[in-house]
């Protein structure tokens, strides 16, 4: 099986990867080769990859004393049988020949091979070869769920050991481009470590990351400086790990956001440092969450309950008391209460004022 000219880079390219060659594998090339390899050794024509560079390699590579030692027996054998071609060669010749036989226990350096140009990606290959190569499933450029990314990421992978929920975290934007950049020894595992410590426990992290993955993409220092100013405000440590399990993404609000809120339940509930303190750590979503439902049910506490009770029985008697902010025709606690009662008459009961007054004499 010759070898042409175009492969000749891809083989050498491939020697670069061995150092040396040694007795036990050419004794096995010898036992595999399906043509003369060198010096009369021959083999069977099927032959692996590398059987047949190694076959390929020694036919080539006539630099070594070892090669030219090799020529030198073979000229002299081809004198002596073209003086005697029709005869057998004698013991002696034959243990001259074998004595001539180079010696394959010794190693064959292949450090002049580096100077060869390196193989070109764009090289074409024989199919004997094409056929040998083992290639990895590619990853997907595209996929509408991270399942199709785990066997190809460690950070997945470790992730989902922890018990964390890809397949919620796949339905919000960006979280797969933010997980799959991530490096699990230099992004993760310090993050890990910091609320570990903090007092969330190894069966509570798949359940606070599956809520808050994106805490992964805050800076350590950031992280630590929150968890300090809240324990300036004297909050324990057991408080704070309590109001991170119950809301996780405490830790993704900065410090000033965090001042904001504590200071805006003081102010409007009109509460002391300890009450505030024991309220937040109690329902701590109140710092995370929305404040505008909070201003909105404020209100029921700012206003006369009877004023709420009068509006309510009188849509209730319209057939207007919706509620219900997924269904048509909804009626905010904000516009039932704030509203004068000429607008509320006209656009939420859709009646007069005089129709509202009528209704309040029969309370």
């Amino acid at each position: 099986m010759a070898l042409s000219a175009q492969q000749i880079p891809r083989w050498f390219n491939s020697i670069k990867l061995i150092s040396v060659i040694t007795a036990p594998q050419l004794r096995q090339c010898s036992q595999r080769a399906g043509k003369t390899l060198l010096c009369g050794f021959s083999a069977q024509p099927q032959m692996s990859s590398d059987n047949f560079f190694l076959q390929w390699g020694f036919k080539t590579y006539r630099t070594s004393s070892m090669w030219s030692g090799c020529q030198s027996a073979n000229s002299g054998r081809q004198e002596s049988n073209s003086a005697r071609s029709t005869l057998l060669p004698s013991v002696n010749e034959q243990s001259q020949k074998t004595q001539k036989t180079p010696n394959f226990d010794s190693e064959l350096s292949l450090e002049g091979l580096d100077d060869l140009p390196p193989l070109s990606p764009l090289q074409p290959i024989s199919e004997e070869e094409a056929v040998q190569i083992i290639a990895a499933p590619p990853l997907p450029p595209v996929s509408f769920t991270l399942r199709d990314y785990v066997d190809h990421s460690e950070t997945l992978q470790n992730l989902v050991l922890l018990g964390v929920d890809l397949s919620k975290i796949e339905k919000q934007p960006d979280a797969a481009n933010l997980l799959l950049r991530l490096d699990f020894e230099k992004d993760i595992k310090q993050i890990l470590l910091f609320l570990k410590d903090l007092g969330i426990e190894n069966n509570q992290l798949g359940t606070f990351l599956t809520k808050n993955y994106a805490v992964f993409s805050e800076d350590l220092e950031n992280l630590k400086t929150r968890v300090a100013y809240l324990q300036s405000k004297n909050f324990s440590k057991a408080d704070i790990a309590q109001m991170v399990r119950k809301a996780p993404f405490l830790l993704s609000f900065s410090v000033e956001r965090l001042d904001n809120r504590l200071g805006f339940f003081q102010k409007e509930l009109q509460l002391t440092v300890k009450k505030t303190r024991d309220l937040v750590v109690r329902l701590p979503r109140l710092l995370t969450g929305s404040l505008e439902p909070v201003k909105e049910n404020m209100k029921i506490f700012n206003t006369r309950l009877f004023k709420v009770k009068e509006r309510h029985l009188f849509l209730t008697y319209l057939g207007r008391a919706q509620y219900d902010p997924a269904k048509p025709n909804y009626i905010s606690l904000d516009k039932l209460v704030s509203m004068p009662d000429e607008i509320f008459c006209e656009e939420i009961a859709k009646a007069s004022v005089r129709d509202f007054e009528k209704f309040l004499k029969t309370l």
